[in-house]
């Protein structure tokens, strides 16, 4: 008997008509199922976006072969993968833990479809936790004399374990342009949002002078324009007086591990797709 796989398509192309049309053709005859899909338009760019989950007897390159040739008149930025082969993915961390104990968790239980080959670092503080996980922790120290070569390395381990994304999960250090370019809409950051948007240490001490109502985090893509990035996930929580900084700092904590958790599971299963500035999230 021939073994059912389950594919996950994702496609981005100029909208016009038959797209779908020629999908869902192919898809036919590679003996496809449809279990899930979803298709948007953005009306300002004229981009067409889609995620397709299906299932077929045939070889992924099989299948690959018979969904290309029936788009590539589109010209299309296409994905295609088992949905058995998880996203491999690189957790950097500096000293703040929450977000990277938060992650493990729920990958040990199976909420996170992903693989975590290894934790990258620029401090040894959480290399216990991730022998208690049984991952690789690298402990790459940088400074502003050796960040060029260190980044050369954090990009070298990406090759090197076939890495899909690389989660920041507090990692306290801006990347360069060029890093950031190089894995252009493959590294997730997470930020406290704020009204205002208080930069720079305290953050939520910074809130708590200022008598905010509302705290919360935004994870996004990281580019070379620092925290302004394609959003994917955002949270609020509603704060008063009574509060102290402490207050704020403990609920920004986990909305932070709440709203990257859900955007690593986002990307997990291919649920993104950029479209310029903007990213369109199929939940």
């Amino acid at each position: 008997m021939s073994v059912i796989e389950h594919y996950i398509l994702t496609l981005r192309c100029a909208d016009g008509p038959g797209i779908v049309h020629a999908i869902t053709g192919s898809l036919l005859g590679v003996q496809g199922n449809i279990l899930e899909q979803a298709q948007f338009t953005d009306e300002d760019s004229g981009v067409f976006s889609l995620r397709t989950k299906f299932e077929s007897p045939l070889k992924l390159e099989e299948v690959r072969t018979a969904i290309t040739a029936q788009v590539i008149q589109f010209n299309p930025e296409m994905t295609l993968r088992r949905e058995s082969d998880r996203r491999r993915a690189l957790i950097m961390v500096s000293k703040h833990d929450h977000c990277l104990i938060d992650l493990l968790y729920r990958h040990e239980i199976g909420e996170l479809p992903i693989e975590i080959p290894l934790i990258v670092s620029n401090h040894p503080d959480c290399e216990h936790i991730a022998k208690r996980h049984g991952i690789p922790y690298v402990y790459l120290p940088v400074t502003s004399d050796t960040k060029a070569d260190q980044e050369a390395e954090l990009l070298r381990l990406t090759k090197e374990n076939n890495i899909d994304v690389v989660i920041l999960a507090r990692y306290m250090q801006v990347l360069s342009d060029d890093l950031c370019s190089q894995l252009s809409g493959r590294i997730i950051n997470i930020h406290h949002s704020f009204l205002p948007g208080f930069k720079g240490a305290r953050p939520y001490h910074q809130a708590h002078d200022r008598g905010v109502k509302l705290i919360g985090a935004t994870a996004h893509f990281v580019t070379a324009q620092l925290d302004e990035g394609p959003i994917i996930e955002q949270e609020v929580e509603r704060v008063t007086h009574a509060q102290s900084a402490n207050d704020l700092a403990e609920i920004g904590r986990d909305v932070e591990r709440l709203v990257l958790a859900r955007a690593v599971r986002l990307f997990a299963e291919d649920r993104i797709l950029l479209a310029g500035r903007k990213t369109v999230v199929f939940k």
